[in-house]
């Protein structure tokens, strides 16, 4: 660092702290801003004079620290866009103006007010005065004395170069130097007097009473806590005029604003549902400040709306949720302890750098990449003061397993589902305090680190959400379930939807939804795994996709549990978890004799589930439970509040005499294709179809197919005969759609069994990031042997994904005799793929990159899909 000396502007103070040295931030305490203002003028005057670029940084309300000058630039920052918005604005026009530069920046208090909390201004300054420092700038600040807390102002006066009190006693003005670094005179420290003329070091017992100033407590309430305290006074209040009042009403709103923000759509509901008790609940189990995010914020929602709008007043039949609805047991981490750990571990600025670097390049973060960024996240370390609610919230659970979600600020948001694309992790939750916590902090940092993986950064790209404030807070849940032997879990969990897009008969109502129900852990509900969830209309919950003995090949054959012992979650056998028997087995499990499924009559179903030759279907369950009229129920009240479909998460614990406790654990507007009305798969002549295809799950019509990446499905199924790696072909498919050749056009991929699974026997395990740039997704069956056929698997994160981001997906059997498959095309169309992806030639005989102009004579393709007929053609221009 350069240590020429440099000139504040005031002789004075030059002569007490030997001048400023270039990577100075230099932090005024005051008690007036006038003084801040009237040094900060004078430095602004002699960088002028010296050559310095000067900038003056604006975002607060207060009026202007430095008058109009044609050679000071004034750029306006708006801090209401969020902390991770402003943070960003500001490291770039700090980069974009590089070194030696002279900064003023309006009072750091008046970020409060916009961020709520103290903690975030700490974090601002942390992150930006390295940066600051390390281009040999000189920076001024201000904090307003007695309006911040003692760990705030402690952050601040640490990350200071260096640190100026200047107050007011009797009318007199002080000055006083806190801290100076790399500089030290005798009487540096003295308090001094000053006047306009004369200024006088204090040798003597002087009443002065200045000082740092730390966490005067009558003054350094933050908006936060303030209103938190308000809202507590007026409940004890017991007069109902008083609790109904309109200043009540406003710190109530308040305090939603903080805690889930003020989203357009969300915000009205919370409002009018919510209530004074609920936030006062959610503000003591928050763990540190900031807001609880998007997947709390509609569990919490989701389950106040079913209290509110149904229970015995609907009529005999009604359904009072209060009776159902297991007790919302849930802690949250506040998404300021989010930016607090990137702060304190080094991470900010190494996040903000792979945002940039994901925005500006048409290359998705690497897996190796984040694999390397994921380790950094694993090493860095809690503030203890959060360790310490930490272990209350562990003493609280006990030795009861929970999972650990992912709540961002835009996640599960209307039109931003985030489905999938952040992790969340269950923790068996057993052994010592200390033990447990570990765990449980490991647990966090994998969700905060998978805010920068790949599927989640292509996600936010695609949304445009790449620059947006996307703060993560945690949801910690209870996970509902029983113990069984050494395991645990729910017996029943799913996903249900207040819509069908797959009605897989005629006589199925869409508007009625389905749900995805699995034994065991709903992870196999979620996501795409070599199993299959029980499918229910609910209009028809009779009414299966399959019949006859299709009932058995389609039907869940392992269940993901929490094992107790080996403090993970696994995934088992049906039949090696059931062998022992398990209570109420006749309500999930079917016997199967000569090939077909019989439900038991009785509940005495007993004996091992491998002789007895069982399979789950769940069918007494669904005969025998108010189940269905539940999930109607649930579903659409939870739509006529929310005035638009959505889905939901939940678990399931039968009790005694059929009744039922759910767990509503996920609630989030539905994303719902956009289908364009009157869409007709044309008459085509048979010359001109690539292929047609009679199983769908929605409809569209994407024109001018430029590229079709294809995956041959024998090869695929003998691809260690070609000595190649099953597992590296997602690579080289997200290689290819992000190729800018294939960008810069729309772009068909095409491949055998289950694109996106976790088992790449059963399909191509690309991950979203790979496929996010195509237009249509074909699935092509490989025969039943190769266990490569495509699922219509509605309701999972993968299928999701499709729908939100308007990309087609269309099953085909080419074996089928209503279908057309034109493989000659296919196989005989040029492969353009070594030319685009040189290293890739190995992969040619597997996968062909066909360009449909150079193949068919300047044509293009196009695809039709008529959701209505259940029709969809693949064809070439005339």
């Amino acid at each position: 660092m350069d240590q020429t000396q440099k000139s504040s502007g005031e002789a004075r103070l030059d002569a007490i702290i030997q001048g400023l040295r270039l990577g100075d931030n230099v932090v005024w305490q005051v008690d007036q801003l006038d003084d801040y203002a009237r040094f900060s003028r004078a430095f602004m005057a002699q960088s002028l004079a010296e050559g310095m670029p000067c900038v003056y940084i604006r975002f607060a309300p207060h009026p202007p620290l430095i008058d109009e000058h044609p050679d000071v630039e004034r750029v306006d920052v708006d801090p209401r866009s969020g902390f991770d918005v402003f943070s960003a604005q500001v490291h770039r026009l700090i980069e974009a103006r590089g070194l030696g530069v002279a900064y003023v920046f309006d009072s750091l208090s008046d970020l409060v007010q916009p961020w709520a909390t103290d903690e975030l201004l700490a974090n601002f300054f942390q992150v930006t005065c390295p940066y600051l420092y390390e281009l040999d700038t000189i920076a001024y600040f201000a904090l307003m004395r007695g309006r911040h807390s003692d760990d705030t102002v402690a952050k601040i006066a640490n990350t200071a170069q260096v640190l100026i009190d200047l107050y007011h006693v009797d009318g007199q003005a002080y000055l006083q130097p806190v801290k100076v670094v790399g500089r030290y005179t005798p009487q540096m420290f003295i308090p001094t007097r000053i006047d306009s003329e004369l200024w006088s070091p204090i040798f003597t017992t002087e009443r002065q009473e200045g000082g740092l100033q730390i966490g005067v407590e009558a003054q350094s309430i933050a908006p936060w806590d303030s209103v938190y305290a308000q809202l507590l006074r007026w409940r004890q209040q017991a007069t109902p005029d008083v609790r109904d009042s309109s200043e009540v009403e406003a710190l109530k709103i308040e305090l939603r604003r903080m805690l889930m923000g003020d989203d357009e759509n969300l915000a009205p509901l919370a409002d009018r549902y919510l209530t004074v008790d609920d936030l006062l609940t959610i503000r003591q189990r928050l763990i540190g400040s900031g807001r609880i995010g998007g997947k709390a914020g509609g569990v919490v929602l989701a389950r106040r709306i079913l209290l509110e709008e149904s229970g015995p007043s609907d009529g005999e039949d009604g359904i009072d949720f209060g009776d159902i609805l297991e007790d919302h047991d849930s802690f949250y981490v506040g998404s300021d302890v989010f930016f607090t750990y990137l702060v304190t571990n080094g991470l900010f600025r190494r996040r903000l750098e792979t945002q940039r670097q994901v925005l500006e390049s048409s290359t998705p973060l690497s897996r190796d990449e984040f694999a390397e960024l994921e380790a950094r996240f694993m090493e860095g370390r809690f503030p203890e003061a959060i360790l310490a609610r930490f272990r209350e919230m562990l003493a609280h659970y006990g030795e009861t397993p929970i999972i650990v979600r992912s709540s961002s600020l835009f996640e599960d948001g209307f039109g931003h589902a985030f489905a999938g694309k952040y992790r969340s992790e269950f923790c068996a939750n057993q052994g010592d305090l200390e033990t447990r916590l570990e765990e449980l902090t490991r647990a966090i940092k994998q969700v905060y680190a998978s805010a920068l993986s790949p599927d989640a950064l292509a996600y936010r790209r695609r949304q445009g959400l790449l620059e947006a404030d996307e703060r993560m807070a945690i949801l910690v849940q209870r996970v509902s379930g029983r113990p069984h032997h050494d395991l645990y879990f729910p017996p029943l969990a799913g996903v249900a939807f207040s819509r069908n897009l797959y009605a897989w008969s005629d006589r199925i109502d869409a508007e009625q939804g389905m749900v995805r129900l699995v034994f065991g852990l709903g992870t196999r509900a979620v996501d795409r795994v070599e199993d299959y969830p029980r499918m229910i209309a609910l209009s028809h919950p009779q009414l299966r996709p399959q019949v006859g003995r299709e009932i058995v090949h389609y039907s869940q054959r392992n269940i993901d549990v929490i094992d107790l012992e080996a403090g993970v979650v696994r995934t088992a056998p049906l039949a090696e978890i059931l062998d022992g028997g398990y209570p109420d087995l006749y309500l999930y499990a079917s016997q199967v004799t000569d090939g077909h499924v019989q439900s038991p009559v009785t509940n005495l179903l007993t004996g091992s589930f491998r002789e007895r030759s069982l399979v789950l279907t769940l069918d007494r369950f669904l005969q025998s439970t108010p189940f269905v009229s539940i999930m109607r129920t649930m579903l659409t009240t939870l739509e006529r509040a929310y005035g638009r479909p959505l889905d939901t998460e939940f678990t399931v614990l039968p009790g005694p005499k059929g009744s039922l406790r759910i767990n509503l654990v996920q609630c989030r507007p539905m994303s719902l294709p956009g289908w364009p009305a009157g869409v007709e798969a044309p008459d085509i002549p048979p010359d001109r179809v690539l292929f047609r295809a009679n199983r769908m799950a929605g409809g569209g019509i994407v024109r001018d197919i430029g590229y079709i990446v294809h995956v041959d499905p024998a090869g695929y199924a003998n691809i260690e005969a070609q000595g190649l790696a099953r597992g590296s072909l997602g690579r080289l498919i997200g290689a290819l759609s992000h190729h800018p050749a294939l960008m810069a056009d729309k772009m068909m991929i095409m491949g055998p069994g289950r694109w996106g699974s976790s088992n790449p026997l059963l399909g191509v395990n690309v991950s979203y990031a790979d496929i996010s740039n195509t237009s249509v997704l074909v699935e092509i069956a490989g025969g039943r042997q190769s266990g490569m056929t495509p699922e219509v698997s509605f309701g999972t994160h993968f299928f999701q994904d499709l729908v939100e981001d308007q990309i087609l997906y269309l099953p085909l059997y080419p074996d089928d005799p209503q279908t057309a498959y034109r493989g000659a095309f296919f196989e005989q169309a040029p492969n353009v793929l070594a030319e685009l992806v040189p290293e890739a030639a190995p992969y040619a005989g597997l996968v062909k990159v066909i360009d449909v102009a150079q193949a068919s004579g300047g044509r293009l393709a196009h695809v039709v899909a008529d959701p209505a007929a259940r029709q969809a053609v693949c064809y070439l221009d005339e």
